[in-house]
């Protein structure tokens, strides 16, 4: 009987950025995988279609990008507990009874990226975070650094409502405070993490003065166009250990691809260097 090799997507609106095809493409290349990886724009109004219908297209599952990640949380079958902890869905499969399962990697990417850049023991050097931002990529980070044992998180943002639920995720270690009391915390913050747009491509930088922050300090930003923001550049200036927003990307895509096409890939200099060659082009 023949059997179609395994094809997966990405889904977004737009999409047309998306370098998820160029990693999944690697992988499947490098691994001798016959199978398929392809990028699909899905208007927000033609969601709830594709999500039902993926199968019947011949697809075992996918990743979910920007803007669909909250709204497809709520159009799936069953979801993992830590995409009902986040609210948001980042990638699908099928179950073996047909149902469509909902995931969410971002949390285990932050961490694995965080790891590879400073080192696999970093958590032991950092007992408090300051988070900056409490949008869904903040959710994301805060839940990883709780897993991951920090013993106290202080997120910043300019509205306290906002980061309400930030602090619901563990009352006993998550503080929030205004995005203007941030240089006065940073003496006591081992890991500064940007989860804003702020310092991305076509936005201004963050006006934050780092030299507050210890000698031992980690400066980690989720943005990766560009791959030094000026945060990062000014951390480095003071010779602080940096981790870019590409080492999450990367690490958030090998879930799914081991669901998809049964082998774990693994993230190497080789698919580093390969990604951040075509981010410099643009």
């Amino acid at each position: 009987m023949d059997v179609s090799p395994p094809k997966a997507f990405v889904i977004g609106h737009p999409i047309g950025h998306s370098r998820s095809p160029m990693i999944h493409g690697h992988w499947l290349e490098t691994l001798g995988i016959a199978g398929d990886y392809e990028r699909i724009d899905v208007r927000p109004d033609e969601l709830g279609s594709f999500v039902r219908g993926f199968r019947e297209r011949g697809f075992v599952g996918g990743n979910v990008t920007l803007p669909h990640k909250e709204a497809v949380f709520e159009l799936v079958d069953e979801v993992t507990e830590v995409a009902r902890r986040l609210g948001a869905v980042n990638t699908l499969s099928v179950g073996p009874d047909g149902r469509v399962l909902g995931d969410n990697t971002d949390s285990a990417g932050f961490v694995g990226g965080l790891a590879g850049a400073v080192g696999p023991d970093w958590s032991k050097d950092v007992r408090t975070a300051l988070v900056l931002g409490a949008g869904g990529a903040a959710r994301a980070v805060v839940a990883g650094l709780l897993d991951g044992g920090v013993a106290r998180i202080i997120v910043a943002n300019r509205t306290l409502e906002r980061s309400a639920s930030l602090h619901a995720f563990a009352p006993g270690r998550v503080e929030t405070i205004p995005i203007g009391d941030v240089e006065g915390r940073l003496g006591a913050t081992d890991l500064l993490v940007n989860t804003t747009s702020l310092g991305m491509q076509g936005q201004p930088g963050l006006a934050i003065n780092l030299d507050g922050l210890p000698e031992r300090g980690i400066v980690a930003d989720i943005v990766y166009v560009p791959l030094e923001t000026p945060l990062l550049a000014a951390a480095r200036r003071r010779g602080l250990r940096t981790a870019d927003g590409l080492g999450m990307l990367l690490h958030q895509a090998v879930p799914g691809f081991r669901t998809w096409f049964g082998m774990t890939p693994q993230v190497t200099p080789e698919l580093r260097a390969l990604i951040e060659a075509d981010v410099k082009r643009g």
